[in-house]
């Protein structure tokens, strides 16, 4: 078996209408899914990591259509858990019957970017995976960011990597930067980022100490 790293990338923003509530709430930020599972009635369970304030969150939640149960938990300062029975809905309901379709395990959590989209693994033949994407939902993107032989208890290296860290590391291998000869240069990727150079410099740095450490253990 083999797992595959992507970013999945809605094109608002939102996996499901009870995700739109939760993205567009101006008061909380998606942290990761903690947990995502597809019941036999065609509902759905999502438990979220977020921040913010939850006391808003639950008014909001409480006048959606999106959502058939909710509850709160874990609230450590601004830190909290949501869990989440919500009705059927896409492109979340797609790509569910696409994993059980194709037998492809999904390994969480799943961490949100800054712009709405989804880091994730997916354990699966090559195959597997080849099939599932040819039948991706209409409205999603899918980034392809590394792949290799699974292990049940392997780390993701990139995992170490504070968000904005992976942000500029994966900036740079997108760009080019570590190409041979190089195709990017750090006022290439401060240009993408909109960010100084002397930024860029720093924050690769950092990642790449990180990443070699965490190689040579």
């Amino acid at each position: 078996m083999r797992y595959f790293d992507f970013t999945i990338s809605p094109e608002d923003g939102a996996i499901h209408p009870a995700d739109k509530v939760i993205a567009d709430h101006p008061g909380v930020t998606r942290d990761s899914l903690m947990h995502v599972n597809a019941l036999g009635d065609g509902t759905g369970v999502l438990l979220y990591r977020l921040y913010g304030d939850h006391e808003s969150l639950t008014a909001a939640i409480d006048d959606s259509d999106a959502v058939l149960a909710w509850d709160i938990l874990d609230v450590q300062d601004d830190a909290f858990h949501l869990y989440l029975h919500v009705p059927p809905g896409q492109p979340a309901g797609g790509l569910m019957a696409l994993a059980q379709k194709y037998a492809l395990i999904i390994d969480t959590p799943l961490k949100y970017t800054d712009n709405g989209g989804l880091r994730t693994t997916v354990v699966g033949t090559h195959e597997m995976l080849r099939q599932a994407l040819g039948e991706t939902p209409d409205g999603v993107r899918f980034a392809v960011e590394q792949a290799g032989q699974y292990s049940p208890d392997r780390e993701d290296i990139l995992s170490i990597l504070t968000e904005r860290q992976h942000e500029v590391f994966e900036t740079a291998i997108r760009e080019g930067y570590y190409e041979i000869p190089r195709e990017a240069t750090h006022e290439d990727i401060a240009d993408s980022l909109g960010c100084a150079p002397s930024t860029v410099d720093e924050h690769l740095r950092k990642a790449e100490s990180r990443v070699l450490s965490a190689l040579m253990r």
